[in-house]
């Protein structure tokens, strides 16, 4: 019973965008699609999560990734 969790920003702060719906739908197809291909698992028990978390709450090198990206531009 495989649980994956993905973890994405959402862009543009507070009520920005993440993946569109669509999006979402082809990453827990192609995860799960994945898990049954690599190590034979079961679609109907494969649980796939989407988090989306604020840019500011994520941070990569020390920094949160507004001020990251701006750093390596």
């Amino acid at each position: 019973m495989p649980y994956v969790n993905i973890k994405v920003t959402r862009e543009g702060g507070p009520g920005g965008n993440g993946p569109s719906p669509e999006e979402k739908a082809r990453l827990i197809k192609g995860v799960t699609d994945v898990l049954v291909d690599v190590l034979g698992k079961s679609p109907a028990t494969t649980f796939v999560v989407i988090d989306e978390v604020e840019m500011e709450s994520w941070g990569i090198g020390g920094l949160p990734v507004p001020d990251f990206r701006k750093q390596s531009h």
